[in-house]
């Protein structure tokens, strides 16, 4: 992951209204940039680029079998951008190739995955106005495709990190080997579950999420491998009953937007054995304010929680608690629930999030 430049640092001074003004109409042009590369990363444009030579836009829009008018317009997006660069001699376009890392591929390093949240958002936004005029929350019904984008983005770190790096973390590599009890709360897809299964085939594997349609795409994917030591349960997890069941219990970026947390957290105390490890993978900011200022996605990461993760906590009458709960919340709350060893890494691979490994 590349290294991102500090946010503007908030200040009380006034500013040169021509700079304020500037900076409005960037972030204005900014905003359009980022739904076009949504669209461009939703119809495989950027990959047919970079498949490419230099490429006329009949050429490109062939490429990703669209529509060339359509094509030229988003191209001419892209080129004001200075993500595509254009020869008009010839009338070609071309990927610029430090975009390309960025903007293509599977891994997660591809941002373009990212920016189709912005386009849900604004989905969503009218309802969400109606939310602010009268309390309470949506409902996950409301974010269509949510589970999926989600997944997505989860899955690329995970392929890329979660068996080499994140579950070392835990230390329980030698003994998912070995076979052990493991369950994903709020698995989503369960790729993070059914990778585990394929590498550990002597560990027992289990995913709880309330919604179908993402159990569904899990089970789907466990039989495509053949995986006969995982399984997938729909399940409300703040209903979780289980008791020293689970040598490791993982969660990813599932906690904050709990109608109850400190509940699931207890649940999931609960359902550890004496010597269980939780791994539980959440947002990696501050609790305070003022201490994100300098956190170069700070703004992106309050955006989803007034539109998404604080809303549908709040919309089944739950704590609100949001994305930005931050670090020392969440590490207060674990202990809370009765976990006596709490420690917080970071990788550089994942900046965003922050990995906590817990402890009865």
């Amino acid at each position: 992951m590349t290294t991102l430049e500090p946010a503007p640092t908030a200040t009380p001074d006034a500013a040169d209204p021509e700079e304020v003004a500037g900076r409005v109409v960037g972030i204005l042009n900014d905003g359009a940039i980022c739904v076009l590369a949504s669209i461009g990363h939703e119809l495989g444009l950027f990959d047919a680029l970079a498949s490419l030579p230099p490429a006329t836009s009949v050429q490109v829009a062939d490429a990703a079998g669209l529509d060339e008018r359509y094509v030229r317009e988003w191209l001419g997006g892209m080129v004001t951008a200075c993500f595509v660069q254009y020869v008009p001699d010839d009338g070609t376009y071309y990927l610029c190739p430090d975009h390309a890392p960025f903007l293509t591929g599977t891994g997660a390093d591809n941002l373009a995955r990212t920016m189709r949240f912005i386009s849900l958002m604004g989905q969503v936004q009218p309802k969400v106005v109606e939310a602010f005029r009268r309390g309470g929350g949506l409902s996950y019904d409301d974010y269509p495709g949510f589970h999926h984008l989600q997944a997505a983005d989860s899955a690329a770190v995970n392929d890329a990190s979660l068996l080499d790096t994140i579950i070392p973390l835990a230390g329980v590599t030698e003994r998912l080997a070995a076979g052990i009890d493991v369950a994903d709360i709020g698995c989503g897809e369960g790729h993070a579950i059914n990778l585990l299964a394929r590498a550990f085939p002597r560990s027992r594997c289990v995913g709880y999420d309330f919604s179908e349609e993402a159990i569904e795409t899990a089970r789907r994917e466990a039989a495509a491998w053949g995986l006969a030591n995982a399984r997938f349960e729909v399940l409300d997890v703040a209903t979780l009953a289980e008791e020293s069941a689970y040598d490791l219990v993982t969660t990813f970026d599932a906690i904050h937007d709990q109608a109850h947390p400190a509940t699931v957290l207890s649940n999931v105390r609960r359902a550890l054995r004496p010597d269980g490890r939780y791994l539980m993978v959440d947002i990696n900011a501050s609790s305070n304010l003022e201490d994100n200022l300098g956190l170069p996605w700070a703004s992106f990461l309050y955006a989803a929680s007034t539109v998404h993760c604080m809303s549908v906590s709040l919309g089944q009458g739950g704590d609100g608690l949001g994305t930005v709960w931050g670090t020392q919340t969440a590490e207060r709350m674990l202990r809370e629930a009765g976990f006596a060893d709490v420690v917080v890494h970071e990788l550089d691979a994942d900046p965003f999030n922050a990995y906590f490994v817990a402890r009865p």
